[in-house]
């Protein structure tokens, strides 16, 4: 195994964590600031890269660091290692509300590929990698999915995504859905974007412009509620003006904003 094979439980239902197991000297690796608590003997450092060649230079790990930045993503990751004698414990928790997605790489051809703020943790050992998809109706319209982050390795990873998720399996079928509602699918599994066909559906179907559109053989993880639809809902309904919302949720509401 070139992975440390760490075990795992999640825990919750709506605003998941999941609870990973370190044996002595395992290690697992994590996004920037997604801690949620750890038990006494287990250390943290922020490290350059992923960790997974030891053998990588300075300048191997900065332009590793460099893809990450173009991303979006923290500049460092953090490396979180058992040093006491005994199964100690470290969790993590996505950053909104949703559910969290434990992948057993080694199942998936040893690839997946993720929107590039789906990743949360992974056994030491996991590549991560910044994919650029080449096609020109995903890099000019994508949105979401033009950068993802591509998850190498034969243990385990998690992923999070907002809302409920859907498992897909694709046996050379076609799948398709909303741009941002594309949370991982597995390696081999060909992606794109496709522009919706007639204008009255584009303009006023509501379902947007563009569609993803995968193709092949593999699995593919959906999640109902994209964090940017969350959020515009959230900006949407928010008071203006930095004025008390009377009776919200309600016509009082309304009737309050008038009088503020």
């Amino acid at each position: 195994m070139k992975c440390h094979e760490v075990d795992y439980k999640i825990i919750g239902h709506d605003m998941q964590m999941v609870e990973v197991e370190l044996d002595p000297n395992e290690t697992v690796i994590a996004e920037a600031g997604a801690m949620t608590y750890m038990e006494d003997h287990i250390s943290f450092e922020a490290k350059m890269g992923d960790g997974s060649d030891p053998d990588q230079g300075f300048m191997g790990k900065l332009f590793s660091a460099g893809k990450r930045m173009i991303s979006g993503e923290s500049l460092f990751m953090t490396h979180f290692t058992n040093n006491g004698t005994g199964k100690k414990h470290v969790s993590f928790s996505s950053p909104f509300p949703g559910s969290i997605i434990p992948v057993d790489l080694s199942k998936h051809n040893g690839g997946l590929l993720c929107q590039k703020d789906a990743f949360l943790a992974a056994a030491l050992g996991t590549q991560i990698d910044i994919a650029f998809n080449r096609k020109l109706g995903a890099g000019f319209f994508g949105g979401e999915g033009f950068i993802l982050e591509r998850l190498h390795g034969d243990g385990m990873a998690f992923i999070h995504a907002g809302g409920t998720v859907v498992e897909k399996q694709l046996n050379n079928e076609t799948l398709r859905m909303d741009t941002g509602c594309l949370v991982a699918f597995s390696e081999g599994i060909d992606y794109n974007i496709e522009m919706t066909k007639g204008l009255k559906s584009m303009f006023f179907g509501g379902e947007g412009m563009f569609l993803a559109t995968l193709k092949g053989t593999g699995t593919v993880w959906i999640q109902s509620l994209p964090f940017s639809r969350l959020a515009d809902r959230i900006i949407e309904h928010a008071p203006s003006h930095g004025g008390s919302d009377k009776g919200e949720g309600s016509v009082l509401g309304g009737i309050g904003r008038m009088l503020d």
